[in-house]
């Protein structure tokens, strides 16, 4: 049986949940969870620790000293400012080790990360790889399907996309009717989806297309869509939701599918190459 699972948390309801999974099936748990991004609460009855991002020796001590061999990077976390950052000895020879990529896009970074945590002597493996059907399935997942209209704009989305992806930019774009309203940068989809509410055109509604950047480091950061994403989409007066199928994790599937056909909106998972 392999060792203790550690599971650097960052926020949001998914640590908790992955430890839990992994927990009933009988397998050894540990969280480090990240200070001021972690649900303190949620991790409470699982054997873990919080550090705070600068803390690498301290980090580092606690992933051994609980006998863990894989690690699982899971939850948003805020990039902070170098200036910030406030790094202990530990720390800074990691940034030495990571140079360039410190200040490079986020899948940058998590890969230099990912790398240096190898370099340690840890597996590190991808949530989808320890917890069986979190990601999305080829197709239409609801009711609703994309008009013609829409499937217009979802092909211009996925350019538009994989564009962005391509320089380490974002994973999410609104387009509609041809038209780019938004793109995600470091806000994120929520507040990107936010800020398309103001920016709508009178006419047939758009979409929201969420990918995977080009050669993305499926082990961290993979995009994740959830009810608030298809909520936030209808308030924003979008008509659905283009993921890709096999890349895009879908914690929440049964409620996020309930979702988005009570608001009638479609959400269709694609294999877009």
């Amino acid at each position: 049986m392999p060792g203790t699972l550690g599971i650097i948390a960052g926020g949001g309801p998914m640590p908790a949940r992955l430890a839990a999974a992994v927990a009933a099936t009988g397998r050894p748990v540990f969280v480090l969870g990240l200070e001021g991004h972690v649900d303190r609460a949620a991790v409470a009855s699982f054997p873990h620790r919080v550090v705070r991002l600068g803390a690498a020796g301290e980090a580092l001590a606690a992933l051994r000293g609980a006998g863990v061999d894989e690690i699982v990077l899971i939850g948003p976390v805020k990039r902070p400012s170098l200036l910030t950052l406030m790094p202990d000895s530990e720390g800074a020879k990691i940034l030495a080790r990571i140079g360039r990529a410190a200040f490079a896009g986020d899948d940058g970074l998590l890969a230099a990360v990912i790398r240096v945590l190898e370099e340690e002597g840890f597996r590190v493996r991808g949530v989808q790889e320890v917890m069986a059907g979190l990601t999305a399935p080829e197709g239409v997942l609801g009711r609703v399907s994309p008009t013609p209209e829409a499937e217009a704009d979802i092909r211009r989305g996925v350019a538009v996309a994989r564009a962005l992806g391509a320089v380490d930019v974002g994973q999410a774009v609104v387009v509609q009717q041809g038209i780019v309203l938004a793109v995600e940068a470091a806000e994120g989809t929520d507040a990107l989806l936010a800020r398309s509410a103001s920016l709508r055109r009178a006419g047939p509604p758009g979409v929201l297309v969420k990918l995977a950047k080009p050669g993305q480091e499926a082990r961290a950061d993979l995009p994740t869509i959830g009810v608030r994403t298809v909520e936030g989409a209808a308030r924003a007066g979008l008509a659905g939701i283009a993921i890709e199928a096999g890349l895009t994790l879908l914690p929440e599937r049964e409620a996020t599918i309930a979702a988005a056909d009570e608001l009638a909106l479609f959400l269709v998972a694609r294999r877009f190459g």
